[in-house]
């Protein structure tokens, strides 16, 4: 990463794999898949260049292993796939989860289930998101739009990794990884980089899963003097297996309480002319960017609509869509899938009188401009 800024007309995947240098990621473990190959590329070449290690796995299953691996090893790790490849990850999440990994994984999503429609975009990988791993469990969840955010969402997702010992999922689409913008990168002395807290006491005193005031305890790396147990097991204090009920209990609660109490911090979205809007749109990867360019449309016309567009879509901004709802007449979710963030929006304002209004494509095509506008003319 230089230390100037720089202009660059770069896609998506290129963005992300920068942002991921400029964090600091020195291990990349991945398989290549349509549409996120080029993130594989590029970190294959410029790792080894930087001192940091690349490896090319048999499958996914063993990518999501090795970045667990070499994160407890110290290491700031990066996976990124798509669709199928995410699914055959989801074990080694639940166990990067549980036993408080801090890691990265870059889902580029596209069209259809299974092997659906390699390279169209898609939105249908949102809930596996949240809930693909199995068991209760926390998860931070973000989402790209554009070629800009494609960077500096990947430096916030190593940045909460870091600061929660949590997995982040990072989600782009087709769309947004295939685009090409002029963007310009922050010189390194512009980004804030935070990294993992290491333990300061002696190492008798160490207790690696303590349940600390913000619930994030302090991490050892393996090989280092500090010795400790791991396991996919509920596991105690100092991480050995337990089914003691309160401390199961107490071990639980702890990994949901390290991201609720701090989800002001992690929750991050934007207001576009939603002060005075009657009409409100909600919409999150590259259908934000339809919206966006829809509302403009629209208030050339005389119709007061706005958009909120969530780059967080877990834990999700509840707050900040019930206050969207307590100005609008109705609000708009366009969806490249059936419908997954318009659940949320609802049950977040059951209690609300507003109208929500589904906008969905599921045929692999982005939701355009024009068909948001058409929606807002027709609730005006």
């Amino acid at each position: 990463m230089d230390h100037k800024r720089q202009t660059l007309f770069i896609q998506g995947n290129e963005a992300i794999a920068r942002g991921a240098l400029a964090a600091g990621c020195n291990f990349f473990a991945g398989y290549p898949i349509t549409p996120a190959s080029e993130i594989t590329e590029i970190m294959s070449r410029e790792l080894p260049r930087r001192g940091g290690s690349f490896i090319q796995m048999e499958d996914e299953i063993a990518s999501m292993g090795a970045i667990t691996g070499a994160s407890l090893a110290g290491a700031k790790s990066l996976t990124a796939t798509s669709g199928p490849g995410f699914s055959l990850m989801q074990e080694n999440i639940g166990f990067a989860s549980v036993t408080e990994v801090p890691c990265v994984i870059v889902n580029v999503m596209r069209g259809g289930a299974s092997t659906g429609l390699p390279t169209n975009p898609g939105q249908g990988d949102v809930m596996q998101a949240r809930w693909g791993t199995h068991g209760d469990h926390p998860a931070i969840v973000l989402s790209t739009s554009s070629v800009s955010d494609c960077f500096s969402l990947t430096i916030k997702a190593f940045n909460f990794a870091e600061r929660f010992r949590t997995p982040v999922i990072l989600l782009s689409d087709e769309m947004v990884s295939h685009t090409r913008e002029k963007i310009i990168l922050p010189g390194k002395d512009e980004i804030e980089i935070l990294n993992r807290e290491k333990p300061s006491v002696p190492h008798e005193w160490y207790i690696p899963y303590e349940d600390t005031e913000d619930g994030v305890p302090a991490m050892a790396e393996f090989g280092d003097s500090y010795k400790y147990h791991i396991t996919g097991l509920t596991h105690d204090i100092n991480g050995f297996p337990t089914r003691n009920p309160k401390e199961v209990e107490a071990f639980v609660k702890r990994l949901f309480r390290k991201i609720s109490n701090h989800k002001e911090q992690i929750q991050i979205y934007e207001n576009f002319e939603t002060e005075d809007a009657d009409i409100i749109v909600i919409a999150y990867g590259s259908v934000a960017r339809s919206a966006l360019r829809a509302i403009k449309i629209a208030r050339k016309m005389g119709i007061k609509a706005g958009l909120l567009k969530l780059s967080t879509l877990f834990p999700f901004p509840k707050s900040e869509v019930q206050n969207a709802a307590s100005k609008a007449i109705k609000l708009i979710i366009p969806e490249m899938n059936t419908g997954q963030i318009s659940r949320e929006v609802k049950k977040a304002i059951s209690d609300c009188p507003v109208e929500v209004v589904k906008l969905n494509r599921i045929d692999g095509s982005l939701i355009t401009p024009k068909e948001i506008l058409k929606y807002i003319e027709e609730v005006d």
